[in-house]
Formats: C-alpha cells, structure tokens, sequence
C-alpha cells in the first residue's frame, strides 16, 4: 500500500510525475539501505519494543507526509526528507513473522509448511495492497490513502507484536557476538549472489508485463499479467509447502533457481498474449519456492541471535537484483522489446545459481538430522 499511496500522494500534491518518482524512489533507496539494521535492531532489542518503535515513525512519516500534500507552497524537498523517513523506519514484519514461525514449529517438513503459507499470504498482500489502497484513493483523497497506510501499520505491528509468541522473543541485549553475523557465516554470501538473479528475473518480468501488453496495444491486460505472475508464486508456494522434500535445500536452491532462468529465456519466445501470461505464472511457480528456500537456509546457516538479519538480508538481496534489473531492463525493452530482455535475466540467473554453496550446506545440513532444532535446546 505504502508505495503507491506515496506516489499518487506526491504527485496529486506537486503535479510532477518526476517529483513523485523521485520520492518514490527515496523510499525504496532508504529502505534497502536501512533494512540490515532494523532486523539487527529486532534481533537486539526483541520485537516488542523494536517493532513498535519502527511501526510508530513509519505511521508519524505517513501523517505527516499527509499533512503537507495538503498544504499549500510545501518546498520540493520535504516530500523527499519524509519518504526518506518512511522508508528508514520502516518495521521488517516479514522478516519478524518469519522468526515467530521459527520459534513456533520444528526444523524440516513443519517448518517449511508455515514459511509456505507465510510467503502465499505475502504473495496475496502484494496483489491486494494495490487494490485496496487504489480504492481508497478513488473514493476519497490521496491523501486519505496516506492516512489509511498509516493505521494500517500502525494497527497490524500492535496485532503482531501484542501476541504472547512475539512478546517472548525479546532480543539478545546486545549479547550476540560479531562473528554470528550473517555475512560473516560461510557460504551465506554466496547464496545472496544467487538469490540475485531470481531478483533479476522477477524485475525484469514486473516490466516486461505492461510493456508486453502496449506492444500488442492492450494496456488494459498489464494488470491481469501481472496478477498471473503473482498467482504462479502463490501456487508455487503453497505446493512447495505441501511437497515432502528429501532432497538438501542447497539442491533445492539450484534446482529452484536454474529452473525459473529457463522458464524466463523460454518465455521470452512466446508471441501472443495468451501464452505470455501462462509463461509468466510458470515464472512465478519457482518465484516464492526460491524464496521460501533462501528464507530455510538462513535459518539452518545463521545462529539464532542473527535470524532476523539473515532473512532480511535474503529480503534485501532480492530487491537490489529486482531493482537492478528493472533500471537495465527499461533500457533494453527501448531498443530492442521486452523478449530480449527476459532472455537475457534469464540467462544470468542460470549463471548466478552456480554460485550455490553445496558443500558448506551439507556440512551443516548432516549433524542437524541427529541433533535437536537450536529453537528447542536449552
């Protein structure tokens, strides 16, 4: 909700679709740049109190930013300070609800079932925000939609941070060692080289939808594309879930990977619209598996103390491939269509999902399968 809200605020507000990209870009910079921290900070502080705090200047930047599209003769400047603030603040709920999970089911088959079932519920807010917020926007104000973004926040990290499962989770207090940082983990970082190429693929595909469908002067289809794309990653989700899986998850990764690079060089070959869509939900069928995959392997490869971090990172590797590929892909798409720029993803993911640390996975995958979850010791 919050980014869309952001940009029709700011340009409803300044009449400049160049201003409201650029605050819409500011958000998105400052919080990639931001999210290692915040997780750091949940980890540290518990996320009670972390997430609160968060949620609380998120929801003040959105007011504020409210406040000030309302006004007349607000210098350029403080749309782009308070998107700035927005996107710094803003309270890693995936990545904490994914360490509730963790705290809440067993490693292996129960544990991949809830992280399934969170990433289809993502997948499902992802196509729904949009709606929502677009409505809200339509019947009232778009600054009503900065309101109603607000208390969403706002009203959501109270629910969650409310429940006795969070409320028990109360951080390390500055107890965790330096070496416990994910980065600092072998092999971790190889798997956030990997996890950028599905970034890549799923930029490139958010892009090369709307595009797709103006080459074939059907502009009012960029939607239903885009729905499909979500819809195969929420299928793909909530099979993998119900898949039971002997195979090690660094096979899963590479297998994951390497097949939704080819789905995206395949797809790149269909013509009519029809089958663009069908290619692109076969796309999305290996987009939250990917995911679901990255999020079990830090949480297998990280100490306990870093968990939230390390599913950020994954989070944060995504969307710097996603942005990256985005930039790169409206250049392509100009000069020579959208089908070559999906070859091309493609092929890079099946490059990058090489990087895949087989050997460093198997050597902490073994010892687990006679050793108790860390969740469950002590």
């Amino acid at each position: 909700m919050g980014g869309l809200a952001l940009l029709l605020a700011v340009q409803d507000s300044t009449g400049s679709y160049t201003q409201a990209g650029f605050a819409t870009a500011v958000f998105g910079i400052a919080n990639v740049l931001a999210a290692p921290w915040r997780a750091r900070a949940v980890d540290r502080f518990g996320q009670r109190i972390a997430l609160t705090t968060m949620a609380s200047g998120q929801a003040a930047g959105f007011i504020a930013l409210a406040l000030i599209t309302e006004a007349e003769s607000v210098a350029d400047i403080w749309f782009l300070v308070l998107s700035a603030v927005v996107g710094l603040t803003a309270p890693p709920l995936g990545a904490a609800m994914r360490m509730l999970w963790a705290s809440l089911t067993t490693a292996g088959d129960q544990r991949t079932k809830a992280f399934s079932i969170d990433a289809v519920c993502e997948e499902l807010l992802f196509v729904g925000g949009p709606v929502i917020i677009t409505a809200v926007i339509v019947a009232s104000s778009p600054s009503i939609g900065l309101w109603v973004t607000a208390a969403a926040v706002s009203l959501g990290t109270a629910a969650m941070t409310s429940s006795a499962s969070s409320g028990a989770l109360r951080g390390t207090g500055g107890s965790g060692a330096q070496g416990d940082r994910p980065l600092r983990q072998p092999g971790f970082a190889r798997v956030l080289v990997v996890l950028l190429g599905v970034g890549g693929v799923l930029g490139v595909a958010e892009i090369a939808a709307p595009a797709t469908a103006a080459e074939r002067d059907a502009v009012s289809a960029s939607g239903w594309l885009l729905a499909a794309f979500a819809g195969g990653s929420a299928l793909g989700g909530f099979l993998y879930g119900q898949l039971n899986l002997k195979s090690g998850i660094g096979k899963r990764l590479f297998a994951l990977c390497v097949s939704m690079g080819l789905a995206a060089v395949f797809v790149s070959q269909l013509d009519t619209l029809g089958l663009f869509a069908a290619g692109l939900a076969l796309i999305g069928l290996f987009l939250a598996p990917s995911l679901i995959t990255g999020y079990l392997i830090a949480d297998t490869i990280v100490p306990d103390t870093s968990r939230t971090e390390a599913s950020t990172w994954i989070n944060t590797s995504v969307n710097l491939g996603a942005s990256l590929a985005s930039a790169a892909a409206g250049l392509v798409i100009d000069r020579s269509g959208a089908w070559l720029a999906l070859l091309l993803v493609g092929a890079i993911a099946l490059v990058l999902a090489s990087a895949v640390p087989f050997t460093r996975l198997r050597k902490i995958e073994s010892p687990a399968d006679h050793a108790p979850d860390r969740g469950e010791q002590g």
